[in-house]
């Protein structure tokens, strides 16, 4: 019997019409954007407005464009593996949310939480539910409502971020193509440099955590540069060594988009010339978990049956990773 991979089988984006530029920023706090765009490669971010909405909202619209491509029903889903920092509610599952709004009714699901690297660890669980044979039809999703976390007085971190959502459908293949390795790392003595300080068990909120701004993205960009550019790009290189792969033979760098100096490291290390890497930061920030399928949506008619991608990224806390997929469409 013919090894089963887990084949990306259909890919799916969606991001709010809403655009922050970096003209906007420079009135909002001390920043300008030529020093926004040459230390990051960010030019505009999409940010989600509107009363009482949440990284769902993103979700479905990409979700049901999904289905739509795919040609099959919601409730033909398995599970639901939702990568997010920033779900709806603590509790029930933005997973669980999802499925209810799409109309999923025979899917399981969870959200997964392991900050910017999540729908990379996302892709990793779901490809080992489709390659034990339990499942047929995974769908991950890797989604943030990053401007719910911003503090838009903090001119470390409102620069970077933005909001959107993408979702991939893995399916069994027999014919060798879909996730074929992957290297996951992470190392909690990172939290320090990388974290939300208060809304967890340890802080909960508080009129003292809302008072001093606790609830928002906490950031030492130094620190977090360093580590990311040496352990992204090493992860990278290490899983094209570990595969027999040679710059020749990989077709695309999927990077998370952190920052462009970030992404221009990995890629270097990898031998890459700038025509093999997917990059939007320039239009959408960092997405946080949206960013590494955003980039397989926009880049997916230029994706060849048989492509060698390796997705790599880099997360607070820290997370890290690659995942080596031959494409399947």
């Amino acid at each position: 019997m013919s090894k089963i991979h887990a084949a990306i089988t259909a890919v799916n984006g969606y991001v709010p019409d809403y655009i922050l530029t970096n003209q906007e920023l420079e009135t909002m706090v001390d920043t300008n954007d030529e020093w926004i765009t040459s230390r990051t490669g960010i030019k505009e971010r999409r940010i989600l407005k509107g009363e009482g909405l949440g990284v769902t909202d993103m979700a479905v619209p990409a979700v049901e464009g999904l289905l739509k491509k795919r040609g099959i029903g919601a409730e033909e889903i398995d599970l639901i593996i939702f990568c997010t920092t920033t779900p709806d509610m603590p509790f029930p599952a933005s997973a669980n949310i999802l499925a209810d709004k799409i109309g999923a009714k025979n899917a399981w699901g969870y959200d997964l939480q392991a900050a910017c690297s999540g729908f990379m660890f996302g892709l990793s669980t779901g490809a080992q539910f489709i390659e034990s044979g339990k499942h047929q039809k995974v769908l991950v999703v890797g989604g943030d409502k990053m401007s719910s976390i911003i503090n838009y007085e903090d001119r470390v971190t409102c620069i970077i971020f933005g909001d959107g959502c993408g979702a991939v459908l893995l399916e069994p293949n027999t014919e060798g193509y879909g996730v074929i390795d992957s290297i996951l790392k992470s190392d909690g003595a990172g939290k320090i440099y990388l974290h939300q300080k208060a809304g967890g068990s340890v802080r909960p909120a508080s009129h003292e955590t809302v008072d001093n701004n606790e609830h928002f993205v906490y950031q030492e960009g130094q620190a977090v540069f360093k580590f990311a550019v040496t352990n992204m790009a090493d992860v990278a290189a290490e899983i094209m060594e570990k595969n027999n792969l040679t710059s020749q033979d990989v077709a695309w760098l999927v990077p998370h988009q952190a920052n462009k100096r970030i992404i221009d490291a990995t890629a270097n290390r990898m031998g890459l010339e700038a025509d093999k890497v997917m990059i939007n930061i320039e239009k959408y920030g960092n997405t946080t978990n949206g960013t590494i399928p955003l980039c397989l949506w926009e880049w997916e008619s230029k994706l060849k049956k048989g492509d060698n991608l390796i997705l790599a990224a880099f997360g607070g806390g820290f997370t890290w990773g690659s995942v080596y997929l031959k494409w399947a469409y």
